[in-house]
């Protein structure tokens, strides 16, 4: 965990590459949700997700404790992997992406357009990690893990940002993938020292963390699929799983309906797009509505990179296939 100091540190950095994104209240979700609402655009970062941040920290870490590295290697379903091309490349530094099979052909051309060298592996982000292993010990490559503490490091700069805009949040929901998300924003509000309750929110098609947490030991589940990509990880990182499982107040499950119906609701009250994982808050806000009267709530965005094909499928009223 970090202190306040170290993420205003943090952040300083960060914003030589990247502004502060955006905290807005938007009146039409506000009415649907039945309470004010307020969304950190995270979908506002030079790569269109939250991980940039991460990114920048990480590799200032790298450049700085490894200075002879010339390559990086990294699983990812897009976002981490556009987060570590972006900013590995900026350093000097070789970026190899794998990603699993079928992964998003929009994000594979971002992570190209970033200076990466993408290898496709297996059906499913598990399976792209196992290979990560395999070629970096061919390769001499530094293996960058889906989870650090200097990935969280920066990832807790939107945490700072939102909760010093707005210190009287009752609480926001984060969605949970790998966990950086959850933990950043965990380390934010201890930092800060406010009683924000930090509410994860999962896929029910991949419900690992809300399994671990709840049972106080981590579970992996099985194979699955939904179009909410960022979210589609079988097994908690256990670094992330110890931080989280204390800090959090609860985990929420969604289902890739209320996630597709939150798409909608985004882009049509806000006018912006935004990916599965990064509308899963906002999912889960509507669906505790009833319990959120009168309450202040944070929802981070945590991504606008959604396909084309994707979000014309949902903007048709029709919930897209994993």
């Amino acid at each position: 965990m970090f202190t306040k100091q170290q993420l205003e540190s943090a952040a300083q950095y960060i914003y030589q590459h990247m502004s502060a994104t955006p905290q807005y209240s938007w009146p039409q979700i506000n009415t649907k949700a039945g309470c004010t609402v307020v969304v950190k655009h995270e979908n506002h970062t030079p790569i269109g997700a939250f991980k940039a941040r991460g990114g920048l920290t990480f590799m200032s870490w790298l450049r700085a404790n490894h200075p002879d590295i010339q390559g990086i290697i990294t699983a990812t379903r897009g976002n981490h992997g556009q987060a570590q091309s972006f900013a590995a490349s900026m350093a000097g530094i070789k970026p190899v992406i794998v990603v699993p099979h079928g992964n998003s052909l929009e994000k594979n051309n971002a992570m190209r357009a970033f200076g990466a060298e993408l290898v496709e592996h297996g059906a499913d982000f598990n399976e792209a990690l196992l290979e990560v292993t395999r070629l970096a010990k061919e390769r001499n490559l530094f293996v960058v893990p889906p989870f650090h503490e200097q990935i969280m490091l920066g990832v807790a700069t939107y945490g700072l940002e939102l909760m010093t805009a707005h210190p009287d949040l009752d609480s926001i929901y984060v969605p949970i993938g790998c966990g950086s998300g959850i933990c950043g924003t965990i380390t934010a509000r201890n930092a800060l020292g406010t009683k924000t309750k930090i509410i994860g929110v999962v896929s029910d098609q991949f419900p690992a963390a809300k399994k671990s947490f709840e049972s106080g030991e981590i579970i992996n589940t099985g194979a699955a699929s939904s179009f909410a990509d960022g979210m589609a990880v079988r097994t908690p990182i256990p670094d992330a799983y110890s931080i989280y499982s204390k800090g959090a107040e609860r985990i929420v499950e969604v289902s890739d309906n209320e996630i597709a119906e939150a798409t909608r609701i985004y882009f049509s009250d806000t006018h912006n797009a935004v990916e599965g994982a990064g509308a899963a808050s906002l999912a889960a806000v509507l669906k505790e509505r009833d319990q959120l009267k009168n309450k202040k709530v944070g929802v981070v965005l945590t991504g606008g990179n959604i396909d084309t094909s994707m979000f014309k499928t949902i903007l048709e009223g029709n919930t897209p296939v994993g």
